[in-house]
């Protein structure tokens, strides 16, 4: 076996215990989860304070799904599938009078108006078909990345660095094809005003003198074919629309799922979707009094112990905080690193200091994971109670 995979599954021995007692309980408030730490021995000390408090029956958790199916559609963005057609413009043979020179031009404007409404509707079948493109070859990619995290791999795998940096390629592409629509999206806006100039001109001719009773009729199958034409770009307006914002949509979700998957990749095994598509509503307000009114005083989703500086913390982290969320997605987090209160002052700040390098290490752990980092704070203090740096998380 690979001496990587080796190191990291002494690292995680602890942790597998931790999650085999995650699998046992279901997620309260106050619930106290096990602290992870960097060996056994850490793992023993203040056990009593660590363990979770099991229903009668606990409720099963599902298990987290695969990055590759975080969206709905399963393979990218939902886009629409109409094509806007132009009505056509009826030919007819000039009267000959001024009113009827004046319909001819009209016509001319309105066959003009059809062409650039085709050439948009070619320039948004191009896009979308662009954008399903490099969707599909990103999950694919992110299939197969899935595949060989799932089963466990070595941490930093190059092969998998190599189709992360060609994942992110494909949904760059996937950004472009967003940028494109929206300036199709601004044409597509001036073509509407043109059209509705249009019509309003065409309208205003019906009060022209000097017409005979053909160039009424002309007009009338003139103002049809305007409103046809108006009604088409309308709806290529609105279905553009739609498009662009599920794209967006789409595309900040799979910006967090493969940081996310960044994370996974460092780690070389998975760890689970963007916790971004679980978070959402108005996150709770932080409580007063900061670090001082939580140690010691509520109980810690989950304790790290730095007792060792490779804790593989992640993946329970991961599963927790998402567990955290999936009961109340407006959940909110706060991280705060506990020193050991030992020695003098200037001894007990530097601790402080160090504690705090490590509750930043787990703040940016819980971001790239996809966490809004508006859902989270970050204090340090000391306590008497703690033998080793610790970073305690806390849900609200």
């Amino acid at each position: 076996m690979h001496n990587g995979v080796v190191s990291r599954i002494r690292r995680a021995a602890p942790i597998v215990a931790t999650l085999i007692l995650l699998s046992g309980c279901a997620f309260s408030d106050d619930a106290l989860l096990p602290s992870l730490s960097g060996d056994n021995t850490a793992g023993s000390e203040g056990q009593s304070a660590a363990q979770p408090q099991p229903e009668p029956q606990p409720e099963p958790q599902p298990a987290p799904q695969p990055l590759a199916q975080t969206n709905t559609a399963g393979v990218g963005p939902v886009l629409g599938t109409s094509s806007f057609e132009s009505p056509g413009v009826t030919s007819a043979t000039p009267t000959g009078t001024h009113v009827g020179q004046k319909i001819q031009e009209l016509r001319g404007d309105l066959a003009r108006l059809q062409s650039q409404l085709s050439k948009e509707n070619g320039n948004m079948q191009a896009y979308r078909a662009s954008a399903r493109k490099s969707a599909a070859a990103y999950h694919s990619l992110l299939g197969q990345i899935n595949a060989r995290l799932q089963v466990g791999t070595t941490p930093g795998n190059p092969e998998l660095v190599a189709q992360w940096n060609q994942a992110q390629v494909e949904l760059n592409k996937v950004g472009e094809s967003i940028s494109s629509l929206n300036t199709l999206s601004n044409e597509v806006s001036a073509t509407s005003s043109l059209a509705a100039y249009l019509l309003e001109s065409t309208r205003a001719t019906f009060e022209l003198r000097g017409a005979v009773e053909e160039d009424h009729r002309q007009l009338a199958v003139l103002e049809d074919e305007v409103n046809k034409t108006v009604v088409v770009i309308d709806r290529l307006l609105n279905e553009l629309t739609e498009d662009i914002q599920r794209a967006q949509n789409y595309y900040t979700a799979e910006r967090a799922n493969l940081t996310a998957m960044q994370v996974a990749i460092d780690n070389g095994e998975y760890i689970g979707g963007s916790l971004a598509n679980r978070a959402y509503g108005v996150p709770v307000p932080a409580p007063a009094g900061g670090a001082a009114a939580l140690v010691g005083r509520k109980q810690p989703l989950v304790v790290i112990r730095f007792s060792d500086p490779n804790v593989d913390y992640e993946q329970v982290l991961f599963t927790v905080v998402g567990r955290a969320l999936d009961r109340r997605p407006n959940a909110a987090f706060d991280i705060v690193a506990v020193a050991p209160q030992v020695g003098n002052s200037a001894q007990v700040a530097l601790a402080t200091n160090r504690a705090r390098r490590n509750a930043e290490k787990v703040l940016r752990s819980l971001t790239n994971m996809g966490l809004p980092a508006d859902r989270v704070t970050l204090s340090a203090t000391s306590s008497p109670n703690v033998q080793v740096d610790e970073v305690q998380v806390f849900v609200r």
